[in-house]
Parts: C-alpha cells; sequence; structure tokens
C-alpha cells in the first residue's frame, strides 16, 4: 500500500513536470547543490544561436560575390532553387529531429545541427560548386531554431517562456549587427580567405561551446522512452500535423495567418542581400550597414516593444499591427528603385 502511494505520488510529480519542466528533481538531486553553470538556462541556447548566425553573417558579402561569379546568368534563381532545397528538407526533417531529441536528449542533437549546417562554411573558398551543394542539403539537419525552443522550453517556466523565446530571437538579430559589417570590412581590407576562416573558427567554438558548457536539459529518466513509450511515426511524420489542422478553426485561422506571413517573408529574406546589391546598387558595406540597423531595430522591438505592445493592445490587436507593417514594408522593398 505504501509502495502504491509513493508510486502515485510520483507518478504526480513527473505530470508536474511536464507542464512546468523547471520544477521536478528527484530527492537526492534536491539535497546536492547544483552550479549555477552546470544548470540549463535560456543563455546556454542563446550563445548558442549567437555564434552559428555570427558565423553566417560574416559570410554575407562574400557568399554573394561567390554566388553572382558561380551563376551569372540565373544568379536570383540559382539563389531561390537552393534556399528552396534547403527549406523543403528542413520541413521534412525537423518533426523527426524533434521527436529523436525527445529519446536522445537536446545536447546531443544542437551538436548535429551545429556541425550540419556549419560544414558547408569552409567550402566556399575551396570549392563553389560544393557549397552550394552542400548548403543545400545541410536543409535535412538545419533545425538548430526547432532544438533550441525546445531546450528554452525544458528549462522556463509556462510564464516565462514567452519572454525567452523573444531572447533568443533577439539574440539571433544581434549576432547578424555587427558580423556582416565586420565580414565585409576583413573582406576589403584582407581577403575573403581571411573571413572563411575567421567563420570556420567561429563554428567550430560554437561546437566546441557545446560539448563542454551546455548542459542537457532532458533528463534520461523524463524522456518518454525511460517510461517504456515509444515514439510513435506521427509524431516524426511532418505532414500528420498538417492533416489535424482543420480540426480547430482557431487553430486553422492561426496557421493561415502564419503561412501568408512566412510566404512572402521567406522570398524576402532569400534575397534581399542580393537584391540590394545587384538590383537597388548597394556596395557590400552598405549591405552590411542595412543588415545592422535592421539587426539593432529587431533587437528592441524583440525586447522592448513588443512586451509593451502587448500589455497596452493584447495580442491580437499586436499581430494585426504587425502584419500592417510587414505589408508597407514588402510594397516598400518592391517598389523602390533608389538607394535612398
Amino acid at each position: 500500500m505504501m509502495k502504491s502511494k509513493s508510486y502515485k505520488k510520483k507518478v504526480k510529480r513527473i505530470i508536474e513536470y511536464s507542464t512546468d519542466k523547471t520544477k521536478w528533481r528527484s530527492r537526492k538531486e534536491e539535497d546536492v547543490p547544483i552550479d549555477v553553470m552546470d544548470r540549463p538556462s535560456v543563455y546556454h541556447a542563446t550563445v548558442v544561436i549567437f555564434l552559428e548566425f555570427f558565423a553566417w553573417g560574416l559570410l554575407t558579402s562574400p557568399s554573394i560575390t561567390v554566388l553572382a561569379e558561380t551563376f551569372p546568368e540565373n544568379t536570383f534563381l540559382m539563389n531561390g532553387i537552393i534556399q528552396g532545397i534547403k527549406g523543403f528538407l528542413s520541413f521534412l526533417s525537423a518533426p523527426l529531429i524533434g521527436a529523436l531529441s525527445d529519446v536522445w536528449g537536446r545536447k546531443s542533437f544542437l551538436l548535429l545541427t551545429v556541425f550540419f549546417t556549419c560544414v558547408p562554411i569552409p567550402l566556399l573558398r575551396f570549392n563553389p560548386w560544393w557549397f552550394f551543394a552542400c548548403l543545400s542539403i545541410s536543409g535535412t539537419f538545419s533545425v538548430t531554431f526547432s532544438i533550441v525552443f525546445a531546450y528554452v522550453a525544458d528549462c522556463t517556466d509556462k510564464s516565462d517562456r514567452s519572454h525567452a523565446y523573444g531572447l533568443v530571437s533577439a539574440t539571433f538579430a544581434a549576432s547578424l549587427i555587427t558580423s556582416p559589417a565586420l565580414g565585409a570590412y576583413l573582406g576589403t581590407v584582407y581577403s575573403d580567405s581571411v573571413v572563411v576562416a575567421l567563420a570556420t573558427a567561429i563554428a567550430l567554438l560554437d561546437m566546441l561551446f557545446i560539448l563542454v558548457c551546455v548542459p542537457e536539459s532532458l533528463p534520461e529518466r523524463l524522456r518518454p522512452v525511460s517510461w517504456g513509450k515509444s515514439i510513435p511515426w506521427e509524431k516524426a511524420d511532418p505532414f500528420s500535423s498538417l492533416r489535424k489542422v482543420g480540426n480547430d478553426p482557431m487553430v486553422l485561422l492561426l496557421c493561415i495567418t502564419i503561412f501568408l506571413s512566412y510566404l512572402p517573408e521567406a522570398g524576402q529574406y532569400s534575397c534581399i542581400f542580393l537584391y540590394l546589391q545587384h538590383t537597388i546598387g548597394f556596395n557590400q558595406q552598405e549591405v552590411a550597414i542595412y543588415i545592422a540597423v535592421v539587426g539593432f531595430l529587431s533587437v528592441i522591438v524583440q525586447t522592448l516593444v513588443l512586451t509593451l505592445l502587448i500589455k497596452t493592445l493584447g495580442l491580437k490587436h499586436t499581430i494585426c499591427l504587425a502584419l500592417t507593417f510587414q505589408i508597407l514594408q514588402l510594397i516598400w522593398y518592391g517598389l523602390s528603385t533608389q538607394f535612398w
């Protein structure tokens, strides 16, 4: 009888953990003080994101130059094909990688996604064709954001989660404030080979940081497999969620809103730097300055303005306001032909 009560109590604590993953620890763990650096936190996730996208930000100018030199007649078309293949592969693999991270933990998949995302970097100077081929295929594992958000969810309260996600997004923007400008400057003063070498070194530093400093956020005893459960195929199927969308009108409406919002954004992000340089006439330094300004404004919005708007206007009106500004921005990009 006592064993049954103890078992029920333990199960209850595990269920509580599923809604707040920061509260449940075994009695043995509660008696042992944990060093702050050994405890998973949002800051571990932000460092991983910052280093990865800082490395890629350095390559903004060199990659545009190499793309234009490799495909001089079909620059925009090939850019779209490369980004399209990468995005489609990410769509197919993201649910499976997320499900497997529930089995084997977040840390190993953080390392895996960062490694495969950054593998193409050194190829930029050795062989452009291999660089673009690997860049396309790397989409299979280029889902660092998905694993990072899962990591953040593991180590934050429900009430703090939206703020933590905003911090991760702001860190991504912050990584782009200085890296393109630094890459353009180093490429002008030294050479693009120096920029690629630095980006490769930062990518290696990111992997070393994950190996040495990032603690696992999902203990083995709290993974479904440890309870004797298997991972269902539905969880790894990228189309299963799409089939369930129509069951709830509210979810369907939100999905349509997100799809229609992200569709033009994805097109903009995939070719904006190329468009600015080859159509509007920006040089490398001006593209870098543009990215820095946009990144700085994004950090301000993600950390300060967004929180203020949600508190003042509410979620629905904040979304409507953001979509209005997005429409104006895209119209401005589409009609503009001059530098100013």
